[in-house]
């Protein structure tokens, strides 16, 4: 594997294996007989911070241009709000002809280091688009995961994985502050954070001080 991820090696040779996974650098090949497409490409941050988007715009051409028959689109890449409009658009203006599709938003929320069993077991799936029958067709798909479903339009959806990002990053900072009066004070802060954790409107989630987090959110209009 090009990257290492616990679990992951062993469970692309269970699949490959077993014929259920397979893998092709050819978008006419991989479109052929497709229901879903998922795009799931780095958005990495530009020199300014503003997510790079080359890669998914990229992905929605090859898609646009070899797709030959009604496609659900499914973008899994961290984008910013309103990028489930534009990939729409670049798809409608890069078709050799006419093919209805769709797109649905399906952010993830996965850790590194941790990202197979917090695709298998997810708190939540959120699914955003304006075609509610595309929006349940990718939710069957993910029924077996056992999470809640959470269906919105595009935008409420690409909003909720930059609200979560804000809000864990929200919790580290102020825990961070805390550390710093704390230590002014001789208090404990690792004692407050257990404390403040059973608080089950807080949790003890993300209330490790020390933690260093920066978020930058744009959101695209």
């Amino acid at each position: 594997m090009p990257i290492y991820e616990p679990g992951l090696e062993e469970l692309v040779e269970r699949n490959v294996r077993a014929g259920r996974l397979t893998f092709t650098t050819s978008y006419r090949e991989a479109l052929d007989g497709t229901e879903f497409a998922f795009i799931a490409v780095g958005t990495p941050s530009g020199v300014d911070g503003e997510a790079d988007l080359r890669h998914v715009a990229a992905s929605a051409r090859s898609i646009a241009e070899h797709m030959r028959s009604p496609l659900i689109i499914v973008n899994k890449s961290t984008v910013p709000v309103g990028t489930g409009d534009w990939l729409a658009e670049i798809v409608c203006s890069h078709q050799t002809e006419p093919i209805p599709f769709s797109v649905v938003s399906c952010p993830e929320f996965l850790r590194e280091g941790s990202a197979i069993s917090d695709f298998t077991q997810p708190h939540r799936t959120v699914l955003g688009s304006l075609d509610a029958e595309a929006a349940e067709k990718v939710a069957h798909l993910h029924l077996a995961l056992r999470a809640p479903i959470v269906i919105t339009d595009l935008r409420t959806a690409e909003m909720i994985k930059y609200a979560s990002n804000a809000f864990l990053a929200t919790k580290i900072s102020f825990i961070n502050e805390i550390a710093n009066i704390c230590e002014e004070l001789g208090a404990d802060v690792k004692e407050v954070a257990v404390g403040m954790g059973y608080d089950k409107r807080i949790g003890p989630n993300f209330l490790d001080a020390g933690w260093v987090t920066a978020v930058l959110v744009f959101l695209k209009t």
